[in-house]
């Protein structure tokens, strides 16, 4: 064996090391990062996704897009796990995260080439993430929960650029009013918002501007016959995870009937069932039943000569969300319902919208429902995501009670704060913390270029007005001026901000540390190119999406 390789691998195996390595993982990240820059700002563009079922889905919404996409790379998911976290943890900004992770990425490739070892990248990275977060937080301006102005702003600077926009005005009142009925004051003083009580619904067929908050529940379902009551002031409610039916029998039983007499004694004692069903329901004084599963056509027939409404299939989150709107609680099993177990509150059809409207009476009880409408499933589609994501930050805003000048202003001071920073940091990690800040100014670039204007331009006007002071100084897309955002009313929420730092950083000393790939098929996502080897990186992907689409 002297002299002679020791293969320990199978034939179908690839390893990709050291520079191949990080230039193959750079391109991957930069391929994600770039399928989803053009989305960035009031005017970004959205992206068209067809799913292998046929299904499309229009829109502009960065997290949205990056789940949607067919991505087939390890390197490629480790980006698309910043979006999803910065939209489990701050509710938007998922394209700044992801757009920041890959100009760190461009810019750390430009230091390789310098020969700058990844463990001082990643380092300088750190110290310059942490100095980044220290100045958000000296920069961001306090807000009153009460100052429905400038939260309605967040909320709106959210919205900008996606559908929601040509209603903002209404549907950031709507938010706002929201937020005020699910906020509760804490005993520290601070402000706690429980988003969970804030249901969305959606109704095509009307213009959004008809958009409108209801005060309880609206449950898009009929009742299960027409001659059942449709409205009522002051009901008990019953909410039921158990099927108003006969008992099913194990798989594996067989009934024997050699008789007419022994069918009906066989469909007597099932009636017998569901009639005890139905009593033990009217016994308790139930007025309305939402029912999450099944309700059998004779105990149908039962329940509507007692007067009792009855709702069936109802989705799980809308009974979990009538339990907060009405009180009492879910039960699980009719034997041992109670009358203690029973919500309170007043339901009316109303027959125009095809709706249930369900308003809580009891003490205990609280929501409010959104009920969003739009011209096509298209439109409410991307409607309910705009929406999601600012009653998200409007609501992250009520909570930390900091915000910050948006349009880039906030990119540009932090660059302009950490090149300072960067003169008294030793070795080669001051090159990296420079870097970073030039990598935080890809925001009011791409900013520039999806508004049609000179992103070097507005670069070079945004730093000589930083320079001079003037921290609050952003780029209105809307019209091309560059001005004080934060008066301007273009504001952001600190803590997504200091979330998209967190993630873009750690995402992309993630992928600098890696300098091995080892891989038991083909690394490249172009599988038809039969030159794409290990080493030639990402296939097609370097050059849009390559195969990941």
């Amino acid at each position: 064996m002297q002299g002679q390789p020791m293969i320990i691998m199978g034939d179908d195996a690839q390893r990709v090391k050291d520079k191949d390595a990080q230039e193959h993982n750079i391109s991957a990240a930069r391929a994600v990062a770039d399928a989803v820059r053009s989305t960035l700002g009031p005017k970004g563009m959205d992206k068209m996704l067809v799913d292998s079922m046929g299904d499309v889905t229009i829109t502009n919404d960065g997290v949205t897009i990056l789940e949607e996409m067919d991505i087939d790379n390890p390197t490629a998911e480790m980006i698309v796990e910043v979006a999803e976290t910065q939209e489990d943890e701050a509710g938007d900004g998922t394209t700044t995260a992801v757009a920041i992770a890959g100009e760190l990425l461009k810019e750390a490739e430009d230091l390789l080439e310098q020969d700058i070892h990844p463990t001082a990248i990643i380092k300088g990275y750190n110290q310059a993430a942490e100095k980044a977060r220290e100045e958000v937080d000296d920069i961001a301006v306090s807000v009153d929960p009460e100052d429905e102005a400038l939260i309605r702003s967040v909320a709106e600077t959210s919205m900008t650029g996606k559908s929601a926009e040509i209603d903002k005005e209404l549907l950031s009142s709507l938010l706002y009013e929201a937020l005020k009925q699910v906020s509760v004051d804490a005993e520290d003083g601070s402000t706690v918002v429980d988003v969970a009580n804030i249901n969305i619904e959606t109704q095509t067929g009307r213009s959004v501007g008809e958009s409108e908050l209801l005060k309880g529940a609206a449950i898009d379902k009929d009742p299960v016959l027409d001659s059942m009551p449709t409205e009522l002031d002051d009901a008990n409610t019953l909410l039921l995870n158990e099927p108003i039916e006969v008992e099913e029998a194990n798989a594996d039983t067989s009934v024997s009937i050699d008789s007419p007499d022994q069918l009906q004694s066989f469909l007597d004692q099932e009636e017998k069932q569901l009639r005890e069903k139905v009593d033990k329901i009217v016994e308790t004084g139930v007025d309305v039943v939402f029912c999450q599963k099944g309700i059998d056509d004779m105990a149908q027939h039962y329940l509507a000569k007692e007067g009792v409404l009855a709702v069936r299939r109802v989705k799980k989150s809308d009974i979990g969300f009538l339990k907060n709107v009405l009180g009492g609680s879910v039960v699980q099993d009719l034997d041992s319902l109670t009358a203690d177990d029973l919500g309170r509150g007043s339901v009316r059809r109303d027959e125009e919208d095809d709706l249930f409207y369900v308003e809580g009476l009891a003490e205990e009880a609280h929501g409010v429902t959104l009920l969003l409408r739009g011209s096509t499933d298209h439109v409410v589609d991307e409607l309910e995501r705009g929406v999601t994501d600012a009653l998200d930050v409007a609501a992250q805003t009520i909570t930390d009670g900091r915000v910050l000048p948006g349009g880039g202003a906030i990119e540009v001071e932090l660059a302009d704060r950490l090149r300072s920073y960067a003169d008294s940091v030793s070795g080669r990690e001051q090159l990296a913390v420079e870097s970073f800040a030039n990598a935080l100014e890809l925001i009011p670039r791409v900013l520039a270029e999806n508004a049609g204007l000179d992103p070097i331009d507005i670069l070079v006007d945004l730093r000589a007005a930083h320079e001079t002071g003037e921290q609050n100084t952003g780029l209105n897309v809307l019209t091309g001026d560059l001005e004080d955002t934060y008066e301007a009313g273009v504001v952001e929420p600190a803590h997504a901000k200091e979330q998209a730092l967190s993630s873009a950083t750690e995402a992309a000393n993630l992928v600098l540390k890696i300098d091995d790939i080892i891989s038991a098929g083909d690394l490249s996502t172009d599988k038809g190119d039969d030159d794409g080897g290990a080493a030639g990186g990402m296939g097609g992907m370097g050059g849009g999406m390559g195969g990941m689409m």
